[in-house]
């Protein structure tokens, strides 16, 4: 393939070079130049790629790829420099060239939102898959290619690597993909290079605003609007207070869900539904489609996620039955995931890890009136003091009880932080104890566990590892309960 065909979605200036040259490989990484590459020049928090423009040249690269231009860099034809305004823009769209343009062979649904997106994701694929299509997954826990499960680093992985996987998907014969679109990855053009054929909003709350995130929630949520400019269809949650501003210029068509009538999918009559073990909520679907649904998994906020799902599955032409028999099987490691481990009280893990997700999932379970509500949870060393505090309050004022324990200390001592923990539980009359081992702590919940108790191990969700000092030690919370039941046994 030619440099040409590699960047014709561009806007560029041709700086000096031919572009009409062949050449042999993408790259961003300064350590991957080799003869005959395109190296795409990205700025980042500890580098800037700009600064390996006479590496490249010195070693015959094909083009560079630069948002800026240096008098310093030598003098050679036989490196081309092509000068974009965004070279992260730059990246996304070759990328989706260098790889024959994958995402135009799948269908590709885009989840955006401050909670619910993981949720949502692993939905859609479950009731799709039970439909009899191959999709595959890219989210906060593990990108899914058939049979492969990558672990996942960022969200929404770079362009390069998320052009990789779509290539793969289309390989591996899925038919679609589902991914979790965050505002880090719009912001960074992450995305950039296709158009989604669903777009889907789940709601919209402060957060990601600070230092390395986004300077204001307008900016938050401007690049969680991105989506709408880039779909086909879009679906969002017409019950949200920022919903308007979300599609303020959007270029799709929209459809919208939620409780309000004026919703084009439309939820109500929902009743709690509570057995030892599990904890659901079953609803009427109305509008597009019309049908009862039971899911095992509590709250309102259920009802979004399902309420989502059922309408991406309609463009799909799943039949109703199969939606209500994936929606009752659905689960997603680490979100309100059921672990039995007592036909009297029923114990959950749940990966909210900060005031806002915890306060949430804590007053969702209040609702189904245990006879305590007991919460066991950590907080991550060297991260912000303020998590520690608010959890504490959010914990000592909703929970009955409260076990405070160590979640990835990293390098700090893990009794400082549970000190800082009880700096914010002792704003409240919560009770609570401290254990700072994990294991003994959990041990501790099951074996004092009453009837009717909902006991919640927060925090650690689908992550399968303690980091301490900067090594991760494996640590899986569903581990740790089998082998406490069976030492309990003995």
């Amino acid at each position: 393939m030619k440099i040409r065909e590699l960047v014709e979605a561009l806007d560029y200036e041709l700086v000096r070079g031919s572009v009409d040259t062949e050449y042999t490989t993408l790259v961003c990484d300064n350590r991957k130049i080799e003869e005959g590459c395109v190296f795409v020049c990205i700025k980042g928090a500890n580098f800037d790629g700009h600064s390996a423009v006479p590496q490249a040249i010195e070693a015959k690269a094909g083009a560079v790829i630069v948002s800026d231009i240096s008098d310093e860099w030598p003098d050679s034809q036989d490196t081309a420099i092509i000068k974009v305004e965004d070279t992260r823009y730059a990246l996304a769209c070759t990328s989706a060239a260098y790889f024959g343009h994958p995402a135009r062979k799948l269908k590709t649904i885009g989840v955006t939102g401050t909670k619910g997106k993981t949720t949502t994701t692993y939905l859609v694929r479950s009731i799709l898959e039970q439909a009899g299509l191959k999709v595959g997954l890219v989210g906060t826990i593990e990108a899914i290619i058939g049979e492969e499960r990558i672990p996942a680093n960022n969200t929404t992985p770079e362009s390069f690597v998320l052009q990789s996987y779509f290539a793969k998907m289309v390989d591996a014969g899925c038919d679609a993909v589902v991914m979790e679109c965050s505002s880090q990855g719009f912001m960074l053009h992450r995305t950039a290079g296709f158009t989604f054929d669903y777009g889907i909003f789940t709601n919209l709350e402060p957060d990601h605003v600070g230092p390395g995130e986004h300077d204001s929630f307008e900016h938050y949520l401007s690049c969680k609007a991105m989506l709408f400019k880039q779909c086909r269809v879009g679906i969002v949650n017409g019950d949200d207070e920022h919903v308007d501003k979300i599609i303020e210029g959007h270029t799709c068509q929209i459809e919208s869900f939620g409780f309000d009538k004026k919703n084009d999918l439309v939820a109500s009559n929902m009743e709690l539904v509570s057995t030892p073990g599990e904890l659901g909520v079953s609803f009427d679907v109305s509008g597009l489609m019309n049908f009862n649904v039971h899911i095992a998994s509590p709250g309102k906020f259920s009802v979004y996620n399902a309420l989502c799902a059922i309408a991406i599955c309609r463009h799909f032409e799943v039949p109703e039955e199969r939606i209500r028999e994936a929606l009752k099987k659905a689960h997603v490691k680490g979100r309100i995931e059921m672990v039995k481990v007592s036909d009297d009280f029923t114990l959950m893990i749940d990966y909210a890890h900060n005031a806002f997700g915890l306060e949430s999932l804590l007053s969702t379970l209040k609702v189904y009136n245990p006879h305590r509500l007991v919460t066991l949870f950590g907080c991550g060393g060297n991260r912000s003091k303020l998590r520690r505090f608010e959890m504490g309050e959010v914990s000592g004022r909703l929970s009955d009880f409260t076990i405070i324990t160590s979640d990835n200390p990293r390098f700090e001592e893990p009794l400082d932080i549970i000190e800082d923990i009880v700096t914010g539980i002792s704003k409240t009359d919560g009770k609570y104890i401290k254990i700072a081992d994990r294991k003994e702590a959990i041990r501790y919940a099951i074996e004092n566990g009453e009837p009717g108790d909902i006991i919640v191990l927060a925090g650690k969700g689908h992550e399968d590892y303690q980091e301490i000092k900067g090594k991760k030690y494996p640590m899986d919370e569903r581990v740790l309960i089998a082998e406490i039941l069976e030492e309990m046994k003995h």
